[in-house]
């Protein structure tokens, strides 16, 4: 009976050492790759919700607002609605919105992608490996990237008509 619960127990402490080991492992060494303004930006493929797949490559010559934010973020909700306004207007002008849900079912995002009408393509980073690549942390975080896809600004919270607008017009090819 004692040597069944010692091999318990042991069994136990080597599992809870593992965990911490793998924790600590993943926390310092593995780290997120914060880009930061200058940098080219990461390429990726995310597949949108009518199962369209977008290469961030293939957005080369066009302005990319790139926004990562989640259905039940406030700042993220008010901002949704403003970027689809100026979505309308700077489509025509080169600027493309790519807006990278986070982990978050197909069925809610869609939920609140009809409640605001949204047109933009919404892209689902189910595994958050492209939040991980760009060190994004928290949402919603917006990156700006250039005609070049080189990284001009990035901005971490929720995002007023008129910074979306000056933003815009910064990324217009």
């Amino acid at each position: 009976m004692k040597k069944r619960r010692l091999i318990i127990r042991t069994t136990i402490l080597a599992v809870l050492l593992c965990a911490i080991g793998y924790t600590l492992y993943a926390q310092f060494f593995t780290g997120n790759q914060k880009v930061s303004v200058g940098d080219q930006a990461p390429n990726f493929v995310l597949t949108d919700l009518q199962g369209k797949e977008h290469q961030l490559s293939d957005y080369r010559g066009k302005g990319v607002f790139l926004n990562f934010w989640g259905t039940w973020c406030k700042p993220c909700e008010k901002e949704m609605p403003v970027m689809e306004q100026q979505y309308a207007k700077y489509k025509q002008e080169g600027v493309e919105i790519l807006a990278a849900n986070v982990g978050e079912t197909n069925v809610a995002v869609q939920q609140f992608v009809n409640r605001y009408k949204l047109s933009f393509p919404i892209v689902i980073d189910k595994d958050s490996q492209v939040l991980q690549a760009y060190g994004v942390d928290p949402l919603p975080t917006t990156f700006l990237i250039d005609k070049d896809g080189k990284i001009v600004d990035v901005f971490i919270g929720g995002l007023d008509e008129k910074k979306i607008n000056d933003y815009m017009e910064m990324i217009k090819p």
